[in-house]
């Protein structure tokens, strides 16, 4: 398995709907390891590592998101991988 990473910046209503906690559920279902965060521009900005295949189906189920969530955009781009991730976890609760 290669370990790939992606910096992915999720666009719409995503604050104040549990969207981290659904991402960080998610990632951490998958064996994926990162943190989602959300940022001053109403975005959230999430760090993924894991293999291409379950990266992908977790940036499916990002686009997705909770039921209150409504995502109009998601932004991913390859970064390089860190291995500082030990898990998936919630940035500045």
């Amino acid at each position: 398995m290669t370990v790939r990473a992606k910096h992915i910046i999720v666009h719409g209503r995503v604050q104040g709907v549990g969207f981290r906690y659904f991402v960080q559920h998610v990632g951490n279902r998958l064996g994926l390891h990162g943190d989602v965060r959300n940022c001053p521009d109403s975005t959230v900005e999430i760090t993924v590592e894991g293999d291409a295949a379950t990266i992908a189906d977790f940036i499916r189920q990002v686009e997705t998101g909770p039921p209150l969530a409504r995502v109009q955009r998601v932004d991913a781009v390859d970064i390089p991988v860190t291995g500082t991730y030990s898990s998936f976890s919630i940035e500045g609760r």
